[in-house]
């Protein structure tokens, strides 16, 4: 394992790793980590190199996400750590289980330039904080961590001071019980009777029902329980934004509930007079504390029900269940129903199936393309079964009305509301499916903030195609200015080349101000693989619906 007789603490440090499962690691060395890095990689633990710490731990999420499994990075100490503190509480609210190896600044060091107290900034982003300064216990705080990241489904960083990490190993030769030999499996949650009796009289009295399916749903498998569901009611599907495509292929699923539902979605859910929620947090954004739906009663179906989220009042009615078994053990209670007192029609089918997203006429400049446009022209181009990833920003309502796209193949982490993250996420979601192609959808803003990262696409040859909206501005923060009347200054930079600045970094670089040619250019891509960066020139003129409702012009005269 090393050149000497006795191995090091880190040499043991790393072999825990290896035992808890650890296959993927993101990482960005410095004097704290670096050579536990460099004895995780020589145990057969693939090392994704980033260009900034930041990244490190975003990447880390997206890998968690897409594997189900804990999304492992490691920084430096000090500066390595404080990059951390937007991507941590972003993971945090997502409920994504990570572990970071950070280092501490030494301890034998009366002063260290890097030396900070770093526990207390990570847990004001909501994360754990463990530091582990006797060598003989640091494997078990390591497996501790693991453990503690899987139950609490959130991110833990254990600092480790390198001058620790250089001693010979003095501990135990047998590395303590993995965390997965230590964590409960418990069963699926079924429902109560009594409470799948009460929700059942609430259902059979609704006549216009939409089932509302998030997260927890696609994890429990409940995706055919709830079209089952909505068949017997006649009633409508919807999902979460992350839980987009669950129902892709269902004549009834009228898109994404939210702040991205799409214009025939909205219509129908003023009408809904009951939504049942199934596996989802019912986070404002994705209901607005019932303002999409003003004449709908909310019965939730979770492990975990909840009366308010996020300030609102959300659900008055709960079944406390797994999403699945809830989902079933209601079905089967109910009575059938009359064709009289379906809601669902062909009629209906077809104007969902029919209606675009968003019909808002907008003028568009020449050399110019409607980001709607675009976004319909990928739809139709893009091959079925190619990682999607959409980021954050205004551009991302556009990209989420992919209607065709199911949901396994689809990644949003918005949580926290930080542009930036895109590419990061693009490349956890390229390290847990190194044999696909993974296509980015972001804005030239967000790019911008870690460009440097397609410099590591390169270097680990990942298949990634990058899609920008590039309108030349912040287009939430543009938009915002002149519904307001303000100067839009600070919010504008112009477009930059980003096709030039691609192959500054060694990837294929396309400018698109036409759609016609896109079939073609998409084809070439496809057989010739690797990454590249896609520049579609749009108008910043083409406001979001979100947009249009959260900020209508003269909006700031008026207040």
């Amino acid at each position: 394992m090393t050149s000497e007789a006795k191995p090091r603490v880190y040499d043991v440090l790393a072999k825990t790793f290896i035992q808890e499962g650890v296959s993927t690691c993101f990482a960005l060395l410095g004097d704290a980590n670096m050579n536990w890095a460099a004895r995780l990689a020589q145990q057969g633990c693939r090392m994704v190199y980033v260009r900034h710490e930041h990244c490190t731990v975003a990447a880390a999420m997206a890998y968690a996400r897409k594997t189900s499994e804990v999304g492992v990075a490691s920084v430096t100490c000090g500066p390595g750590v404080t990059q951390l503190v937007t991507a941590l509480p972003a993971a945090v609210r997502a409920h994504l289980p990570l572990v970071v190896f950070a280092g501490e600044a030494p301890l034998k060091s009366s002063w260290y330039n890097q030396m900070l107290d770093q526990a207390p900034l990570i847990t004001a982003t909501g994360a754990a904080y463990q530091s582990a300064h006797l060598p003989e216990r640091m494997p078990v705080v390591v497996r501790d961590a693991f453990l503690q990241a899987r139950r609490e489904r959130r991110p833990v960083v254990v600092g480790i001071p390198f001058d620790l990490q250089d001693r010979p190993w003095e501990g135990p030769e047998k590395l303590p019980t993995p965390s997965l030999e230590l964590l409960p499996r418990p069963s699926p949650i079924p429902p109560h009777p009594d409470d799948v009796a009460k929700a059942a009289e609430l259902v059979a009295a609704a006549e216009r029902v939409v089932v509302f399916a998030g997260l927890g749903a696609v994890a429990a498998k409940a995706g055919p329980a709830c079209r089952a569901l909505a068949t017997k009611t006649g009633g409508l599907l919807t999902t979460t934004l992350p839980a987009r495509g669950l129902f892709h292929d269902d004549l009834y699923c009228i898109g994404i509930s939210g702040s991205f539902t799409p214009e025939v979605g909205l219509e129908y859910l003023k009408e809904a007079d009951l939504v049942i929620a199934v596996g989802g947090s019912l986070a404002y954004h994705a209901g607005g504390g019932g303002q999409l739906w003003p004449k709908a009663k909310m019965l939730q179906i979770d492990v975990d029900p909840v009366g308010m989220s996020q300030g609102q009042v959300v659900a008055r009615h709960h079944l406390r269940a797994d999403a699945r078994l809830g989902v079933e053990a209601l079905t089967a209670a109910l009575p059938a129903r009359s064709s009289a007192k379906m809601w669902r029609s062909e009629a209906m089918a077809a104007r969902i199936r029919d209606s675009k997203p968003d019909s808002m006429v907008f003028e568009i400049e020449p050399g110019l393309l409607d980001p709607r446009d675009a976004v319909e022209a990928l739809e139709k181009s893009l091959p079925a079964d190619w990682e999607l990833v959409n980021s954050s920003g205004h551009c991302s309502w556009f990209f989420a009305q992919m209607p065709s796209r199911p949901q396994e193949k689809f990644l949003t982490i918005r949580e926290f509301g930080a542009i930036g993250n895109g590419i990061s996420f693009a490349m956890g979601v390229a390290a847990a499916r190194p044999d696909s192609t993974v296509v980015l959808f972001d804005g030239d803003g967000s790019l911008m903030m870690h460009v440097q990262e397609l410099e590591t696409i390169k270097r680990h040859g990942m298949n990634i195609l990058i899609i920008l909206m590039n309108d030349g501005a912040y287009g939430s923060e543009v938009h915002k200015f002149r519904s307001e009347g303000m100067p839009e200054d600070g919010s504008v930079f112009g477009r930059p080349d980003f096709a030039a600045i691609a192959r500054g970094f060694g990837l294929d670089g396309q400018t698109f101000t036409r759609l016609d040619d896109l079939p073609e250019r998409m084809e070439a891509f496809a057989r010739k693989g690797g990454a590249a960066v896609w520049d579609f020139h749009v108008s910043d003129r083409v406001l979001s619906p979100t947009m249009r409702r959260a900020h209508p012009p003269g909006k700031h005269a008026k207040a």
